[in-house]
């Protein structure tokens, strides 16, 4: 047989898979990336929601009375957080509990407007300057020894 006379035809591919629908394969993977995304989102809202709320406690009581009372009251609630970033560190006094609080950030405390917390109870009168310098310092290191970051 002549093989130019055999009835040959050239081979035909199917056509392609289209791109839509997915395979249920890639479902799998659209729907973990989807619960992944809205757990992180999810524990991001929920660690924002924590923070302001331990802002709210902070600022409401150290809100109440005089300036003296309010520096207090801001120790209070430093010694209750420094409780829970290490044990045994709201038994500080002194200069090491100034040095505790400064933390890896500097010396705010120990050599800044932080003092006043170790001096400012023993004062006769408060500057309002100072005592908002020192309420801002409080704030910021009560926020970040609650969250436990060192």
């Amino acid at each position: 047989m002549d093989p130019s006379r055999l009835p040959l035809r050239d081979v035909h591919l199917t056509a392609a898979p289209s791109w839509w629908p997915p395979a249920p394969g890639w479902w799998l993977v659209a729907a973990a990336l989807v619960a992944a995304a809205l757990a992180w989102i999810g524990w991001r809202a929920w660690r924002a929601a924590r923070r302001r709320r331990w802002a709210r406690w902070f600022d409401a009581s150290s809100a109440e009375g005089g300036l003296p009372e309010r520096l207090a009251a801001m120790s209070g609630l430093l010694r209750r957080a420094a409780r829970r970033h290490r044990a045994g560190a709201e038994r500080l006094q002194g200069e090491d509990w100034l040095r505790f609080l400064d933390g890896a950030a500097g010396a705010r405390f120990s050599h800044g407007p932080g003092r006043l917390l170790l001096e400012g109870g023993f004062r006769r009168r408060l500057d309002d300057g100072e005592f908002a310098a020192v309420s801002a310092l409080a704030r910021a290191r009560f926020l970040e020894l609650m969250e436990g970051r060192r």
